[in-house]
């Protein structure tokens, strides 16, 4: 299992896991959640309690990822599957994103 922290303008508004199976989950912190001035992070993932469960990365997520030479680039450099999305998303969305949303590794 893989987890990582959904940062929103430099605060936590979330927790995306990648189960042992493969599959996804995301949830938002309860703080973000209470707090109602806080937004979803996207249309397609709407702020509930409830966890989102999906077989493959989310869309809002997997639209974050290179593409391209370039995503065949940042696979070559790290050393990382072209198919693990996961592990591609965390190493790339971590600092330099387009919006709002980074993604930060959390370590076991």
């Amino acid at each position: 299992m893989r987890k990582a922290e959904v940062i929103y303008k430099k605060e936590l508004a979330g927790l995306l896991t990648q189960l042992d199976d493969g599959s996804f989950e995301f949830k938002y912190n309860e703080l973000w959640f209470n707090d109602v001035t806080k937004p979803s992070i996207s249309l397609t993932l709407p702020k509930t309690q409830q966890e989102f469960k999906a077989k493959h990365l989310f869309p809002f997520f997997y639209n974050m990822l290179p593409e391209g030479s370039n995503k065949q680039i940042v696979c070559f450099e790290n050393r990382i599957d072209t198919n693990d999305h996961f592990g591609i998303l965390i190493t790339t969305a971590k600092y330099d994103t387009i919006g709002a949303v980074q993604i930060k590794k959390i370590e076991n």
